[in-house]
Parts: structure tokens; sequence; C-alpha cells
């Protein structure tokens, strides 16, 4: 289930002139056995709502004063979010002949022809208060405050994200709060600018609009209006042209696969950090420990200390958290059924607070192998927003595949990889072929459409690549290191920096310094480990002629050690 909340305005959208129809009731009432939420997001103060509305009881939180007070039905708690302006500002109104003018908690309203008058005694008086219009009426808040801010503190009472809600209104006021819902909804007699930015417009007016989209929530989830949900869409590159290339923020799998270097890391942090600044909720399944540093993330598991199942799911609780489980501590062997054990438990989890909204799995050929002498995966059908991590597609086990709804290739001969993972998925594989591509771009597919080519989004921060991996891991033979020396008398091959360090201390002087005059060294670091900063201070060491092969193997051996120290 996708939407697992209702938020919506009182009057001009639930209520039309004060009252709620009976039949909206009834759909209200409706709406509740099916797990959903029921939020109340309204200008009005409380009192003088809990004076009119004939069935509080119904909502799980009442937003009121446009976003300064949160209330309780079943408790009758009331929680003022923000102080309240000072009591000169009402005198001071008084005394400018503002008349029908209303204090609640927080609030200050009127009529709209004394918005200046109002906005004169907040300069005078030093105030940090803003104006908010509301069909002919003014009302005046701490600045920062409203039906978005308001509707938050719900939520994070009710530990549910605004991506799983449907948000309807009418009027000026409501657009802060439509903005933030997964899907907004105007009622047909909303003003103009409501309805424009709207989703989804109703048939009908006022409860009766509110009445159609209930009923059409609990058909379908809105599923209809998926290709219409694209405000949230993540934005991952731009085409040739400058327009942006992006991808559903929900109800799709994603294949990122290419070559070793070929920049299927710096996508999928791209993608994560799009994840982050529009708070969706991401559990990264992490084999080789390589994302130590996502910011805010809440890091499970250690290279010595193994994560649980339950503590993975606990961490999920809290609705703004990405939780990234680390499983070097797993053995190999052992991964796919942790891994596939969590994902069992991750619908009911869905079910019940529409999150975690993404699961990003690196690796993911460790995880799912093609291989004839294990069982076939067990993935929960279903189970949507999932990005699975490869170099070769052909490595993924075809069930996992057959899931798949968008690839993205990076790197050397994607159209060779692409080809691949139609053989594998048994799908027919598209005709265009981009070849090699260059570092930052990708090919993005879609069974029955042509390959669009895209630049991919540069991070904003890089983290420490693939450090276990790179330190004691397994590189293939391509990406390997080879100490062959001057004729190619040798070939030692260093597939990762300790083996690296371990061959380059026992190797001859002569064919340390070949490989060291040649700048092989740092070539390589730049080239396969992607690490300009290693590859930049042993060039150094290079370029320094007056070293001898004792110290110049030292300072490269000092050079790594500062940087990649592998788990214990």
């Amino acid at each position: 289930m996708r939407f697992l909340a209702l938020a919506t305005d009182y009057d001009g959208t639930l209520a039309h002139h004060g009252d709620v129809a009976p039949a909206t009731i009834r759909a209200l009432e409706k709406l509740r056995p099916s797990g959903r939420k029921l939020i109340l997001v309204t200008g009005r103060e409380l009192q003088d709502l809990l004076s009119v509305l004939p069935c509080p009881e119904l909502f799980d939180r009442i937003v009121a004063e446009n976003g300064a007070l949160l209330y309780q039905p079943d408790t009758r708690e009331e929680q003022v979010l923000v102080p309240p302006p000072p009591p000169q500002f009402l005198r001071a109104l008084r005394e400018r002949g503002v008349q029908d003018l209303s204090a609640g908690r927080v609030i200050v309203a009127s009529q709209e022809l004394y918005a200046n008058v109002m906005l004169l005694s907040i300069r005078d008086l030093g105030l940090e208060l803003q104006l908010i219009f509301n069909k002919g009426a003014v009302m005046a808040l701490p600045s920062g405050v409203n039906k978005a801010t308001g509707l938050h503190a719900a939520l994070a009472s009710l530990k549910l994200s605004p991506h799983n809600v449907v948000g309807v209104g009418d009027a000026e006021n409501d657009h802060a709060f439509m903005d933030v819902c997964g899907c907004a909804v105007a009622v047909a007699n909303a003003l103009p600018a409501i309805r424009e930015k709207a989703d989804m417009v109703t048939r009908g007016d006022h409860g009766v609009g509110v009445t159609e989209l209930i009923e059409e929530l609990l058909a379908t989830d809105l599923a209809p209006l998926a290709d219409r949900l694209d405000r949230h869409a993540l934005v991952m590159g731009h085409l040739a042209h400058g327009q942006e290339f992006r991808i559903p923020a929900h109800d799709t799998n994603v294949l990122v696969a290419g070559s070793s270097g070929g920049g299927k890391s710096t996508l999928v942090n791209g993608f994560i950090e799009r994840l982050l600044e529009q708070k969706y909720q991401a559990l990264i399944l992490d084999p080789e420990g390589d994302y130590p540093e996502i910011e805010g993330a809440l890091i499970l598991g250690s290279g010595s200390q193994a994560p649980s199942r339950d503590e993975v799911i606990g961490a999920l609780e809290k609705p703004g958290r990405t939780v990234v489980a680390n499983l070097i501590a797993i053995p190999q062997e052992d991964r796919p059924l942790f891994v596939q054990s969590l994902l069992q438990r991750l619908p009911e989890l869905r079910t019940q607070t529409g999150r975690p909204h993404w699961i990003v799995l690196d690796e993911a050929h460790h995880i799912f192998p093609n291989d004839a002498r294990r069982p076939a995966p067990e993935v929960p059908a279903g189970l949507h927003a999932l990005m699975i991590v490869t170099v070769d597609p052909q490595h993924i086990h075809p069930s996992v595949l057959s899931r798949i709804d968008r690839v993205l290739v990076v790197g050397r001969d994607s159209g060779r990889t692409l080809q691949r993972f139609c053989t594998a998925a048994g799908r027919s594989a598209p005709p265009k072929d981009h070849g090699d591509l260059p570092r930052g771009d990708a090919v993005a597919w879609r069974p029955g459409m042509a390959p669009t080519r895209f630049r991919s989004l540069p991070t904003r921060s890089t983290r420490r690549r693939h450090v276990r991996k790179y330190a004691r891991g397994e590189l293939n033979e391509a990406d390997s290191f080879y100490f062959e020396g001057p004729g190619a008398k040798l070939r030692l091959r260093a597939h990762n920096l300790h083996t690296f360090l371990e061959l380059a201390d026992g190797v001859d002087d002569e064919t340390w310094q070949y490989h060291l005059h040649n700048k092989d060294y740092s070539d390589w670091i730049r080239t396969v480990l992607k690490d300009d900063e290693l590859a930049g201070a042993v060039a150094r060491t290079e370029r320094a002629t007056n070293l001898s092969a004792r110290a110049s193997r030292q300072a490269v051996r000092e050079e790594i050690e500062s940087r990649y120290t592998a788990p214990e």
C-alpha cells in the first residue's frame, strides 16, 4: 500500500459553509478500517473547529491554526508548536481599528482588507511574523509556520512520511501542505491556482469530491495516477539537449550494471543523494563496506560485528532515517540467506508504514547468484523500488532480472552489457549500441523503448570507495596490477592493495623502479581504484628522482596505508 494517510483541509474542502455532509462522514468512517490514518489540517482555531465538527474522533490528528497547533482527539492532548506573538501585537491592531479580530493560541486573524494594517504593525514592533491569505481572510503567524510544518509534526507523531500521504484542499493556504504530500488533490471548487498544481482534480466539489477521492483510494490506492505523480521523481542526470532525465520514485525496479571503473558508484551515490534530498527513506544493503560516510545515515554492522535482521527493521521505524546494513562481518556464503530473509520482512513493513521507500543492494551478484548449484533466490512478489548493482547482469539469477523495469548501463562496451541483461532476462535486446561510455555517461533502457543516453549528475560528496575490496578484496584479472619489469620477465599479479604492498616489498629494485619511472602505480590507482587523491600522492613519489628504491617503496606504502585500512 502506497498511501497510508489522507490529510484534508476543512472549510471549502471537507465542509461546505462550515458543515460536513453525512455522506462525507460515512466516507471517512469507511476509510479507517483500511488502516489508513486521517489528518485534518485547518486554519481554524481548535475550539471553533470542535464546535462545528461532528466527528473529531474520526481523525488521528488535527492540525489547527494553520500549522501552529497539534491536537490528538483520542487523548484530547494539545501541543502548541510555536511561541505566540507578544500581547502588544493585538493591542496595536485594536488601536489601529482592525475589526473582526480573532486570536487563538498562536494565530491572529482578520479580514483581508486589514492586511496592510497588520503588516505595518508587524514592522513597527519589529516582529518576525508572516501574513497568510485564505479566501478573503488574512492570518498572522510566526515566520515559517504553515500547514506543511503542522502536517510534518502530525506525521512525525504517527511515524509516517509525507511521501505516503494524499493531501486535499481548495485555497491559498493549502498550497504548502499539498506540495509536500506524495499526491496533491484539489476539489472541484478549489481556486484555479490550486487546481493547476494538483495531481488530481475531483469531479465533485467540497465533501462530494473528498468522498470521490476516498472511494478511489480504497479501490486502487491511486495506482491510475502513477504517471502523473512525478513531482517527486528522482533526477539522475541530463539528456544531450539539457532536459532532466528522471526515474519514478515509486513502483519501479532498477538494475545498474557495467564495467569496473565505469561510474556505477558515482551513479548510485548520486541516486542516494537525491533520495536523501527529498526525504525518502532508503535501506542500503552493503556487502563490501562501500558506504561508510552517507550523511545522516545510521550504519549498522562493521567489519567485526554483523547487524541483525531485527536491528535493521527496528532502525527503519523512524521515517526520515536512511539505514546502511554493513554485511562485511557476515561470511560471504551466508549473505544471500541473510539478505533474502530480510527482504521477506519488508512487504509487511511497507504495508504498515510505506517504507523503506527504496532498497539499494550493491554487489548483487553475491546475493542473487546465477548458480545452478543453489536454489533460486526468494524475493517477495511485488517487492518494488529495488535498485540492484552489479558488474555483469549474467551473474544475477534470471528470476531476479525478470523483475527489472529499467536498466542503467555505464562503462566499456555498454551495448554488450545491455545485451547480456536481455539474454539473461529473456528480453528482446534494443537495436542501438552506444559503445564505450566515458565516465559520467550512462544509458537507460526500458523494455519496449529505445535506449536513452544521459550525463549523470555529479555527487556533492566523495565517499571512500570500496575500501575493503581494494584493500583486501579480489579485483578481477583485468583490473589487477602486474609487476612485470623491463622485458616482461615477471608477471606477478596484485589483486588488491594488500597484495600490491607485499609484492612491492619482494620484487627486485629494477622491477620496482621500472614501474615507478613509467608512472604505472599512479596510473593504476587513478584508472582502476578511481582514487585521484592517492594517485596524486603516489605520482609525487614517482616524480622524486632523488629517492632510492627503498625510500620510494616506503613512501608509497605510507600513502596507501594512511587511506586504506581494511576492517579486521
